[in-house]
């Protein structure tokens, strides 16, 4: 994950995840779990065009990808 970027913290169904959103790459964004299994597993996405979406798009975003982990591993499979 990048470091260069507007950083912030949402919970999402208990769950904390750190969301980066690099400065020089508008519309991208990292997500980190941050209380997963491995605090540097995560996702990424990209809208089009390069938008700031909003809180209820992120919370979209990061139940999509916790339907898809398995809570044996907390890794997608």
């Amino acid at each position: 994950m990048t470091s260069d970027g507007e950083r912030s913290r949402i919970t999402v169904d208990g769950e904390e995840f750190e969301v980066v959103q690099p400065y020089d790459s508008p519309g991208t964004y990292h997500i980190s779990w941050v209380t997963g299994p491995d605090p540097q597993y995560g996702f990424g996405f990209r809208v089009h065009p390069p938008v700031r979406v909003g809180r209820g798009e992120l919370e979209e975003a990061v139940r999509d990808f916790l339907t898809q982990v398995d809570p044996a591993t907390g890794h997608i499979e």
